[in-house]
């Protein structure tokens, strides 16, 4: 069977790539190039979006040499500022915090991708990746789950994808711990074996890519006193604490942000919990849609703590969602991730908080 391996330059996608080929797979390599020159700075540090893509491109060159197998580059450039950095800036500018990889995920890596890849003319009937998850096909649908490795799942940033993405779909990290797949990628004498991970969207200050000129607003603290002065709304998220440049009793944390005032809302650590939540934009994946209530557990952060809720199904598609231990840090445009489990039930974009 062909299958084509989105590579990286990373040592995930070149594991991927090594352990199906040694699976008796016919196995060819792409990357996507989605950064283009003189358009915006970025910076040093390693990032998905960056100047950096340059030495990931020969890398994964290279990997695809050592392996002797196909390599193509696929440039998405144009559909990423499109989809993925547009969403960016308009949600960033409308006091919303985005999460550009699960658009990714869902509009590129596994959409535009291999739509691309197949009209090149490469042939494959499956689509690989170094994500860590597991996927469980079965005949009515195919259930995403978290990976083995719990500090490296990243089942969090695939809930936006379709039964018809994830059915071609191999994802064979999800058994493993990454400290297993280094070894493996030295073992096949991988130069990536000990590449970082990259851990950052852009490589860059993200307000380069928001395209606006400082404009001075107010930190107002939520009993309604002004605090300070800061330079624009965009440059604060929900949850908050570091550069807020303003001097209090104890420490305060953006709660709330105003962007039709251009004011940054601050409040003590308690004044940051949120206990309910409702979406829309809502996929659900691993199971039908719901009709009545049901409990789960849900996580509106990747790295963050997954706590019990209440499920109440919205006619819209989308849901309600109350957590009484709370949540702090909640905030519109993130999206929160129901599991049963260890399984992805779907998720949704946070549109409101209570």
């Amino acid at each position: 069977m062909n299958v084509l391996v989105a590579l990286s330059g990373g040592v995930d996608s070149a594991v991927t790539a090594a352990l199906l080929r040694c699976r008796g797979y016919q196995v060819s390599g792409a990357i996507m190039s989605i950064w283009r020159e003189g358009k915006y700075r970025g910076g040093a540090h390693d990032a998905c979006f960056g100047p950096g893509e340059k030495n990931d491109i020969e890398s994964a060159r290279e990997i695809c040499r050592i392996l002797d197998i196909p390599f193509r580059i696929l440039d998405c450039a144009d559909a990423y500022e499109q989809d993925v950095l547009r969403y960016f800036r308009k949600e960033y500018l409308a006091g919303r915090t985005p999460n550009p990889c699960i658009r990714c995920n869902g509009m590129i890596k596994f959409g535009l991708f291999p739509c691309l890849a197949e009209a090149s003319g490469i042939k494959f009937e499956r689509f690989a990746t170094g994500h860590y998850v597991r996927l469980i096909h079965e005949p009515e649908r195919v259930r995403l789950l978290a990976g083995m490795d719990a500090a490296k799942d990243q089942s969090y940033f695939l809930y936006r994808l379709r039964q018809d993405q994830l059915r071609t779909a191999l994802t064979p990290l999800g058994d493993f711990e990454k400290k297993q797949v280094r070894e493996m990628a030295r073992e096949f004498g991988l130069p990536s074996y000990n590449k970082p991970d990259s851990q950052n969207f852009y490589s860059g200050d993200y307000r380069e890519l928001l395209g606006v000129s400082d404009c001075q607003g107010d930190v107002v603290h939520i009993s309604g006193r002004r605090l300070g002065k800061h330079d624009g709304h965009w440059n604060f998220t929900i949850g908050q604490r570091k550069g807020l440049r303003i001097s209090h009793s104890e420490p305060l944390y953006v709660v709330d942000i105003r962007p039709e005032k251009n004011e940054v809302v601050v409040g003590s650590a308690n004044e940051t919990v949120r206990h309910v939540l409702t979406t829309v934009e809502t996929n659900w994946l691993s199971i039908t849609q719901p009709e009545v209530p049901f409990s789960a557990s849900i996580k509106v952060r990747s790295s963050g703590r997954m706590v019990p809720c209440l499920v109440s199904p919205l006619e819209s598609g989308d849901f309600r969602a109350e957590f009484p231990e709370g949540l702090a840090g909640v905030a519109p445009g993130q999206s929160a991730v129901l599991y049963r489990k260890d399984m992805v039930l779907g998720g949704g974009t946070i549109a409101s908080v209570q």
